[in-house]
């Protein structure tokens, strides 16, 4: 139906799932979850509620107004410009709030609260992080152990077959055997493509576990990290 041919010209070779997942080193650092989009946010919000709890709690201190105004002034539009006509001032305020029945304390534990929740909400990311990486480890090793012994297994079936398929042929035993010996080896063979996709399917959540993939080369620099992004930079990654 996808290509609009009849089904009788229509075929397709046969392609054995051969394919090894990649390696997974033995050492991984914890560096490597740092790119993780959810757990950068999370980083971020909490860096956030933090900063609020210092706007708050500037909110204790006096703001310091430094004014200052000059000019001219004259009862007499031909000496408006003269020396003495001008003026000048310049003064400073201290203004401070006495009593606010407790606002700006309130305010100020507020943030702290709303900041031991993100700093909560920080935690639970990086262990869900952790476990799914862990998660994802445990099921290449489960299944690496359990795609050597089915590839044992599909070997004895395709043994028993081609011993089958002799003792037919010398008259031995009749083709329901070489039938069966053919089923066996073929849900073998069956189970091994079903292990193979779950050890690629369980590769591919550990890279998305891990952010990316476990190549230290791939991690930022400090010097990359600090370095604010131009207009430019922001606009191509928009």
């Amino acid at each position: 139906m996808l290509i609009g041919v009849n089904p009788s010209t229509f075929s397709i070779p046969p392609k054995p799932l051969e394919s090894a997942p990649p390696a997974v080193p033995l050492g991984m650092p914890s560096q490597l979850l740092e790119r993780r989009p959810d757990i950068a946010a999370a980083e971020r919000q909490m860096a956030e509620a933090n900063a609020q709890i210092g706007v708050a709690t500037a909110a204790y201190f006096p703001a310091l107004n430094l004014t200052a105004s000059g000019g001219t002034e004259s009862s007499v539009i031909s000496q408006l410009f003269d020396w003495p006509s001008r003026f000048w001032s310049v003064g400073a305020s201290l203004p401070e709030t006495i009593f606010d029945a407790g606002l700006r304390r309130a305010t100020v534990n507020q943030y702290i609260a709303t900041y031991n929740a993100d700093i909560a909400s920080y935690r639970q990311t990086v262990l869900t992080a952790v476990q799914q990486v862990e998660d994802s480890i445990a099921s290449l090793r489960i299944l690496s152990h359990q795609m050597e012994q089915q590839h044992t297994a599909v070997q004895s079936a395709q043994k028993f077959v081609d011993l089958e398929t002799v003792r037919y042929k010398d008259g031995i035993d009749p083709y329901i055997d070489v039938v069966q010996a053919q089923t066996t080896l073929l849900s073998d063979q069956s189970t091994e493509a079903t292990l193979r996709t779950q050890q690629m399917t369980a590769s591919v959540q550990l890279i998305q576990a891990l952010g990316g993939g476990w190549n230290r080369s791939d991690l930022p620099t400090p010097a990359q990290i600090t370095t604010k992004l131009s207009k430019t930079d922001t606009t191509i990654q928009k």
